[in-house]
């Protein structure tokens, strides 16, 4: 029973290095699917495309997350298949004493509990805040690298979104999508083929494959990058418009200095 407990630990443990991973990541430049793939890849050891491994040795903070998340993945999976022996093997010093079955289901009820627990998008975004606290406070992590060329400040920033058959913005028009209203702005696509649309028009259809440009609040683009197609998506939208109405009429506020911005005010906000 106890090598079951440390399997799951372990996994546990894994798919925390490679959160922090891709955010860190992210913090590079690269976009969220994007880094995401490129963590889990280096962590497991299974190696990505040309193209892809280009962009990150030749960019030195990106190779220096890679190489230590290969040195991680290496040593966790030796430790995954040594416990999983440990596991299938009879131990009368195991206090518990459970048979082979029972120590098999506990084992796969609790992977399965671990992968569900971390693709909840509610403690993905604890996290997500949790680990960006860390890095900022705890590391030298240059989370300027591209930010700081284009002069980006407070939560806006630059970043790209990976269009999948069930998102939210598939095969939509940008009229019809109005992210303006949400304070987002697509600032170019890159299609599947390779094919590269600078500023597109209103009319230009966003199809699954493409790779979106968008410039607008960090907050907001997750909230886009993760909004499936369907009722439930529709109400994001009006929430995220709504929130970002909110955050306009502040902005304006502090500009006419009627009010101070948020990290100088003590007070209750005034109406």
């Amino acid at each position: 029973m106890i090598p079951a407990f440390t399997v799951i630990l372990i996994i546990s443990i894994s798919f925390l290095i490679t959160k922090v991973a891709t955010i860190a990541l992210m913090h590079t430049g690269l976009s969220r699917q994007s880094a995401k793939f490129q963590a889990r890849s280096a962590f497991t050891g299974v190696g990505y495309a040309t193209k892809e491994s280009e962009n990150i040795v030749n960019h030195p903070l990106r190779r220096r997350i890679i190489m230590l998340l290969m040195l991680l993945g290496n040593a966790g999976i030796v430790s995954v298949v040594a416990t999983l022996m440990l596991t299938m093997v009879d131990s009368h010093e195991d206090p518990f004493n459970l048979p082979l079955s029972a120590r098999v289901g506990l084992l796969v009820a609790g992977i399965i509990l671990v992968t569900i627990i971390f693709n909840s998008k509610i403690v993905n975004r604890w996290l997500s805040r949790v680990i960006n606290f860390a890095l900022q406070k705890y590391t030298s992590l240059n989370v300027k690298d591209y930010s700081g060329l284009l002069h980006l400040a407070g939560e806006y920033e630059i970043s790209e979104i990976f269009i999948e058959k069930d998102d939210w913005l598939a095969e939509k028009k940008l009229a019809e999508l109005a992210l303006p209203r949400e304070g987002l702005f697509i600032l170019g696509i890159n299609r599947k083929n390779g094919s590269y649309l600078g500023i597109p028009r209103h009319d230009t259809q966003i199809c699954p494959g493409d790779t979106l440009i968008i410039y607008g609040r960090a907050s907001a683009i997750i909230s886009l990058s993760e909004r499936k197609k369907g009722s439930k998506g529709d109400f994001e939208r009006w929430l995220s418009e709504k929130e970002n109405k909110k955050i306009s009429k502040e902005e304006a506020l502090q500009d006419q200095g009627i009010i101070k911005p948020a990290n100088e005010r003590n007070g209750p906000r005034p109406d």
